[in-house]
């Protein structure tokens, strides 16, 4: 299967070594480029790509608000690349719906491997920025505790799909789920589905951030 791409970059040197090595790829189709938020919302109205690779800090429309309109009109999956890796551009991001988010550090290869685990419905959180938010929540989950979640959203939730949403808020992926819970990965597949369903998630990457917002552990 192609995956078709939109890259939403404002500086176009940046842009043209992203669409480079995604075009190295034999299985990733760059299918449109964006200098700017609003761009980058138009033409995925207009292209319908499998994945938007989003940058956060551009003109216009900032890549957070443009996530939240692409993710919103259910135009694609957005895999946010920035430079940045301050808690407010990651939760701003992953708030809005993205299903991925990388450093711009990120390697040629680890890019690539990120577009395919968010193209085939699991989410990407860069190993940095996991440990990140991690540290925060562990550190000032006292401090947040007025700005929580309201346990009872996981009343609906069967003791099953709590312990597979645990692992979501490790960063497991569907194998490692798997592995961990001793059940096949079809399985654990359909129990992010349904789990994603019974809380109104968009993506499992908000499902790892409610599940670490709520201290579920896998």
């Amino acid at each position: 299967m192609t995956i078709r791409v939109l890259v939403a970059e404002d500086q176009s040197a940046v842009r043209a070594g992203l669409v480079l090595i995604l075009r190295s790829a034999p299985d990733v189709e760059v299918v449109g480029e964006a200098p700017d938020g609003e761009a980058a919302v138009r033409l995925a109205r207009e292209l319908r790509p499998d994945l938007v690779l989003m940058d956060v800090s551009m003109p216009r429309l900032d890549g957070v608000s443009a996530t939240r309109q692409v993710v919103a009109e259910g135009l694609a999956d957005v895999l946010v690349l920035t430079t940045f890796d301050l808690d407010e551009y990651v939760f701003g991001a992953l708030r809005a719906g993205a299903a991925g988010f990388l450093l711009k550090n990120t390697e040629a290869r680890e890019l690539l491997r990120a577009v395919r685990t968010v193209a085939r419905g699991e989410g990407m959180i860069a190993p940095a920025v996991t440990r990140r938010l991690i540290a925060e929540f562990a550190g000032t989950a006292p401090a947040r505790a007025a700005d929580a979640p309201d346990p009872a959203v996981l009343d609906a939730l069967t003791r099953r799909e709590r312990e597979v949403l645990g692992c979501l808020g490790q960063g497991l992926s569907n194998a490692e789920i798997a592995v961990r819970l001793s059940m096949a990965e079809a399985t654990v597949k359909t129990h992010v589905s349904r789990l994603l369903g019974k809380l109104d998630l968009r993506s499992r990457v908000q499902a790892a951030v409610l599940a670490q917002e709520l201290g579920i552990r896998g």
